[in-house]
């Protein structure tokens, strides 16, 4: 709680995983995936309750190990086609009513209590309905594009970008998958974070944002969490 203001986290976990099986509860440096995530919620000092969602008994028992309240997702909610919204929403649906949402992924295992709680002060400081996490880009985008089918490079790059350096051109960010904060009326209303208005970011560092869908990223996220120093 913040200012009066209530904070669920809601860690939507489902069983199934097609890129990288059991995903969720693989050991990643001696615990489960899921606990380094369900532990920055409940190191937060600003959340009042970490909710874990899923079909699978192996994570609701995990979870409930780990000291997180669980709630059991109907199997039509838990298929290749849900959204992380039809989770969310039947999480909200089944519990008692909170100011704000904050949705914590349990593939990003690098984010942690801290990052949570800059989050939501980020979220109260500039007043905001929304806050989503981001990371910066190694490689502008404005040195992308697409290809056409004989793979010609005409147009490649506009005018004004083939003679820039890299580190002349502006700073992007992306998603990162780690924390994602909006008001539960806004949320409910809008179906999505991503509201209109009133949405602000949260950058974290590269090294914080691992995400992980396949076992590339699970050996990647293994190795900066035995080499954090290193990799800072």
């Amino acid at each position: 709680m913040i200012n009066n203001k209530t904070f669920l986290a809601i860690i939507p976990a489902r069983g199934g995983s097609k890129r990288l099986p059991r995903k969720n509860v693989l050991p990643l440096a001696g615990k489960p995936l899921i606990n380094w995530t369900i532990e920055a919620g409940l190191n937060s000092k600003y959340i009042d309750k970490v909710l874990v969602s899923s079909d699978d008994d192996e994570i609701l028992v995990t979870a409930e190990q780990a000291g997180a309240e669980t709630i059991r997702r109907p199997a039509e909610l838990a298929q290749d086609t849900s959204t992380s919204f039809d989770a969310i929403k039947h999480a909200i649906d089944n519990t008692e009513p909170y100011d704000y949402i904050v949705l914590l992924q349990p593939t990003s295992p690098l984010r942690n209590g801290q990052h949570v709680d800059q989050a939501i002060e980020v979220l109260e400081s500039k007043a905001a309905d929304a806050v989503i996490s981001v990371t910066s880009m190694d490689h502008s985008p404005q040195w992308a594009n697409t290809l056409p089918a004989d793979d010609s490079m005409v147009g490649f790059l506009r005018e004004e970008t083939v003679n820039l350096r890299s580190q002349d051109l502006a700073a992007h960010y992306r998603l990162n998958g780690a924390i994602y904060i909006c008001r539960n009326d806004k949320l409910l209303a809008a179906g999505s974070f991503f509201l209109s208005k009133n949405v602000y970011a949260y950058k974290m560092a590269e090294a914080d944002s691992v995400d992980i869908d396949t076992e590339m990223d699970f050996r990647w996220a293994e190795f900066v969490l035995h080499n954090i120093d290193s990799v800072l």
